[in-house]
């Protein structure tokens, strides 16, 4: 699980960069590295938030909440002010691209994690198949085995004067 300190630190670390390169670029094509630093570190903030719901946070939840919701609103206006650089240096269709692709990313992220679950629920079944069908050869085997036993033991007792085998 991601530390909340370490997304929040992430967070605060990627929008200096962003803000120390957008000063000191000179197009918008070399702000792409630190751009996507400030992504990513948003993503692992929203996904320690998600893994909060699920009781993942040590400590003092409601200050962590607090803590990575408004470091994660500075990164969602962070991003508003980078939608608007590419606006301004008349790059929208750039930008409507990047959207685009990122969309397509998740998709596919979703679809690949929804495989990898359908996948593992598919093996967990013939997982269960195959142990069931064991267990019932062992029940039968163990029945059989008892019922000859006790066959034979019944044969032990009569020792050939059993009405069966009168001839």
């Amino acid at each position: 699980m991601i530390e909340v300190m370490a997304a929040l630190a992430g967070i605060q670390t990627a929008v200096k960069l962003v803000k120390a390169a957008a000063n000191t670029a000179k197009d918008l094509e070399s702000l792409g590295p630190v751009l996507g630093q400030l992504f990513s570190a948003k993503a692992a903030a929203t996904t320690v938030v998600q893994q909060s719901k699920s009781g993942g946070f040590k400590g003092s939840a409601m200050g962590q909440a607090i803590e990575l919701e408004l470091a994660i609103e500075q990164a969602r206006a962070f991003e508003e002010e980078v939608k608007m650089l590419f606006f301004q240096s008349n790059k929208m269709d750039v930008w409507a691209k990047i959207i685009a692709r990122a969309a397509s990313i998740n998709k596919e992220a979703a679809h690949d994690a929804r495989r990898a679950k359908e996948a593992k629920a598919r093996r967990d079944k013939e997982i269960d198949e195959i142990i069931t069908i064991v267990l019932m050869m062992l029940v039968v085997f163990v029945v059989l085995g008892a019922t000859g036993w006790f066959v034979y033991e019944a044969m032990q007792q009569c020792n050939g004067k059993c009405g069966f085998q009168k001839g």
